[in-house]
């Protein structure tokens, strides 16, 4: 029986034309991260377990790509020792047999990067990295298994420049790309003095990932995990309060600085709260000098669930396409202080470029010369032409002109479907009378217009190409 082939679900195929598309996006990111001095680096596809398991919560844990490890693994393993009355305990089971995983993201994996060659490293370091992730999630419209991220961190400096420069980083990446977008930005400070002020200081994560559903779920399912997860009706009342603020950003800081001063009505303080307001005071007057020209505003629920984030937490959605997310990122302490690198601050920001992709897809705002790789098909008028022009699209593939020879001497009608379906905008049909002339004919195949060069006049036949 033949096998229907099929790819996981939650995975894609690139095409010729996909692909292109897909390198414009990266090219565009990449040229931007470099105008502001960041390098580019590569780390495994796959990571030791014991560097993914536990930097991205609970919920994260569930999500990893476990790998197998290589030969029989389960021939060591006594499999009674897995099974309670609940069923398989497929988590103790996974960890006997998987020592490596598929990386989650990127940023985890830049930290022990960080860590493993900070011998090497001049700081503060600024990196940028675009490579594939994986995650056990399930597959809807803009959420993939595997997808690509687009990275870029400076690690080694708590200046809140580099939030600035980050904010930048996204105002120019999408000015390029052609796409609206606005900049959500709040502080992780701040969501432990919602969980300070409600009275419930050891539930900051369970607060940050209920608050991290809000635009999902609604207010009122986000209360309710807030009561599932032992929050009092007077701690939830107090969250509320803070989630329904409106006003300016300078609003908002004043009216959060009377809360977590005592005014709530837990009476609570909080100094862990009031750290994060002057940072986003700060951060936002930076925003104002820089001439930011994308909108960046203040947003309270913006939570991000990533349990490693302690300072400025950033969300970027695109203003006119309905999708999640298309960049986020934030300020984390001590990532790498797991790995036996303590109090080094980094912040970063990740460019989701397959969300980006289904943008560019939906508003049509992909350039319209991504179709083709090709520039100038040569037609195969048969043995004699083809040694004619071998050598002349030898030259022009020097002079950086991407050419293609048709393989076969077949009608020319054929030929011409050939360059239509490729989107090829310019033909050359040099035939017996041209060669026996010393001349080659090119055609712009979108506005008709024909020129005949002589044979040695590279540049002239490059330019005309060029130009077209």
């Amino acid at each position: 029986m033949i096998q229907k082939p099929s790819i996981p679900k939650g995975t894609r195929d690139f095409g010729p034309q996909e692909t292109a598309a897909r390198n414009y996006i990266f090219d565009t990111i990449k040229s931007v991260f470099r105008l502001y001095g960041y390098a580019q680096i590569e780390t495994p596809a796959m990571e030791n377990l014991s560097t993914l398991l536990g930097k991205y919560g609970e919920e994260g844990d569930k999500l990893l790509f476990r790998v197998l490890n290589s030969g029989d693994c389960f021939s060591k393993v006594n499999l009674p020792d897995y099974i309670t009355e609940e069923g398989v305990n497929s988590l103790a089971l996974s960890q006997k047999v998987c020592e490596k995983g598929l990386r989650y993201d990127l940023t985890v994996p830049f930290a022990r990067f960080v860590v493993q060659h900070q011998s090497e490293l001049s700081f503060p370091f600024k990196r940028f990295q675009i490579q594939p992730v994986w995650r056990a999630d399930r597959p809807q419209k803009g959420r993939y298994r595997e997808f690509w991220q687009c990275d870029a961190d400076v690690i080694g400096s708590r200046s809140q420049l580099n939030e600035l420069e980050l904010v930048q980083i996204v105002d120019a990446v999408f000015s390029r790309l052609k796409v609206r977008v606005g900049v959500r930005i709040n502080n992780r400070k701040v969501l432990t003095g919602f969980a300070q002020i409600a009275g419930a200081p050891d539930k900051v994560v369970d607060i940050t990932v209920a608050i991290d559903k809000l635009d999902k779920i609604g207010l009122d399912a986000v209360k309710e995990e807030m009561r599932q997860k032992g929050l009092t009706e007077s701690g939830i009342a107090v969250i509320e309060q803070i989630l329904s603020l409106r006003g300016t950003v300078a609003e908002k800081i004043a009216a959060m600085r009377t809360l977590f001063s005592g005014g709530s009505a837990s009476g609570i303080t909080s100094e862990t709260g009031l750290l994060g307001l002057d940072e986003l005071d700060e951060l936002f007057a930076l925003v104002a000098s820089a001439g930011v020209s994308c909108p960046v505003d203040m947003d309270l629920s913006l939570a991000r669930g990533l349990n490693y984030y302690t300072g400025a937490i950033f969300e970027v959605k695109a203003l006119d396409f309905q999708i999640g997310s298309i960049c986020g990122g934030g300020r984390y302490d001590n990532l790498t202080g797991i790995f036996g690198l303590p109090d080094m601050s980094g912040v970063g920001i990740s460019f989701g470029a397959d969300r980006i992709y289904d943008v560019l897809c939906g508003l049509d705002a992909f350039p319209k010369d991504l179709r083709t790789a090709t520039t100038l098909l040569f037609a195969n008028m048969g043995p004699a032409e083809m040694r004619y022009i071998l050598p002349v699209a030898a030259c022009l593939r020097a002079e950086g002109v991407s050419v293609e020879i048709y393989p076969e001497a077949v009608k020319l009608k054929k030929q011409f479907d050939y360059a239509d379906r490729k989107a090829i905008p310019f033909l050359s049909i040099t035939g017996e009378s041209e060669a026996a002339s010393g001349q080659v004919n090119l055609k712009d195949l979108r506005s008709g217009v024909q020129q005949a060069f002589d044979k040695e006049d590279v540049a002239g036949m490059a330019a005309f190409l060029r130009q077209g």
